[in-house]
């Protein structure tokens, strides 16, 4: 079972964490693991865009770098640094992060957790997000 509000409550807390002098536009990301070990990621910007970092990438290397490749959910926050938590939209992962998480998660069971406040969140799973995913089965 998942605690989703202690998992969306890591993601705000990572959310402090970031690095965004460019957009002002601050993502946390909380990634659970089979076992129950949660890796935090923020988005770290760079003043050439292609070198900036997603949150939800930052907390998959972290987890992947450390052995980590089974997990379960992760949850997002997102908003411009001068929104109060709970008061922004939905924050979902861009086209990559979902491309990322479709090499290391099950489609169907994966869930992304896209949260304005620990009470206020919606749920998905991969699949709804990346439907028709490619995967490294097509690559066979």
């Amino acid at each position: 079972m998942i605690d989703v509000k202690a998992l969306i409550q890591q993601a705000f807390d990572a959310q402090k964490n970031c690095y965004t002098p460019y957009s002002n536009f601050n993502v946390g990301a909380a990634l659970l693991t089979a076992d129950g070990k949660v890796y935090q990621g923020c988005n770290i910007e760079n003043a050439a865009y292609p070198a900036t970092n997603c949150a939800e990438r930052t907390a998959f290397f972290k987890a992947v770098s450390e052995g980590d490749k089974d997990f379960v959910a992760i949850a997002l926050v997102g908003n411009k640094s001068d929104v109060e938590q709970g008061q922004g939209e939905y924050c979902a992962p861009c086209g990559v992060c979902r491309q990322v998480m479709a090499e290391f998660c099950d489609h169907k069971n994966f869930k992304i957790y896209m949260a304005k406040s620990v009470d206020d969140y919606k749920e998905f799973t991969l699949e709804e997000l990346l439907p028709l995913g490619f995967t490294g089965k097509d690559l066979v």
